[in-house]
């Protein structure tokens, strides 16, 4: 069921990309009425929520083949919010954020609590969990964090509804106060740019007032978790910073590892 809604989705917007391309276009704005029309152009039923075909396609499952093949060596298409019910496709530079597998691991005793872990439903969660108990953004970052919501949905101007997985609020030991938007991706999915910075503009929105320190969090193999602080430079998603824990029982931290992190 799951693989056929995406095929559903897929052709969808393969309709719409190509109903509008033409070969040199860097941006196609669409609207959420052309779902509408290629769903019936294409016979389709459509799912009662039209933003979750934006937001698989977005989020979930790659763009058609068809529509990665017109992309120039080093550009790709993405699909950005440009309003309430309005979209574009647009050809950027692409902006990998991609685990560097040369960083030293960091050993943390793993506080998750066991029941927490037995019945986690998802990747996603299991790793928001993971990074909410063992309080690894007050590592990472060297603030008090503390978890204000999750899957929070909202609109924000000029990109219309925006979904963040996790947000938190830290202070510094100066005081200084901050709102820290995080995105979490597990198995063979890759952190989007596209969210990074849709979370950075509705942090900035929402609360003006705080300082906005984007981060991403991604398993890696054996449940090594990778975790970014990111930033907005020139347009681009830059690396502002990247560490990788690895969560472990108390009596797998020997005194070698504590001497090697003092001297870091």
């Amino acid at each position: 069921m799951v693989k056929k809604m995406k095929n559903r989705y897929a052709a969808i917007i393969d309709h719409i990309f190509f109903s509008k391309y033409t070969k040199g276009d860097e941006e196609i704005p669409f609207e959420r009425e052309d779902l509408v029309q290629a769903a019936e152009s294409l016979k389709i039923s459509l799912p009662k929520n039209l933003g979750d075909v934006i937001y698989s396609i977005r989020y979930r499952t790659e763009l058609p083949q068809s529509i990665l093949k017109t992309q120039p060596e080093g550009k790709e298409w993405v699909i950005e919010g440009r309003g309430r019910s309005l979209y574009c496709f647009l050809l950027v530079t692409e902006n990998r954020i991609v685990p560097n597998n040369q960083l030293a691991v960091i050993k943390v005793p793993d506080a998750t609590p066991e029941i927490v872990s037995s019945y986690s439903l998802s990747d996603e969660q299991a790793l928001l969990s993971k990074v909410r108990y063992n309080r690894l953004l007050d590592m990472f970052l060297g603030l008090a964090t503390y978890s204000l919501q999750n899957h929070l949905r909202t609109t924000v101007h000029g990109l219309g509804q925006v979904e963040i997985d996790e947000i938190y609020v830290g202070i510094d030991k100066q005081g200084a106060q901050f709102v820290l938007p995080v995105q979490a991706k597990g198995g063979s999915d890759q952190l989007s740019v596209v969210q990074a910075k849709q979370d950075i503009a509705c942090c900035q929105e929402k609360f003006p007032n705080l300082l906005c320190r984007a981060i991403s969090a991604q398993f890696m193999a054996e449940g090594l978790i990778a975790l970014f602080e990111l930033a907005l430079e020139e347009g681009m998603v830059r690396i502002v910073e990247e560490k990788h824990y690895r969560l472990v029982s108390s009596d797998q931290i020997k005194a070698e590892d504590l001497q090697k992190y003092s001297k870091r």
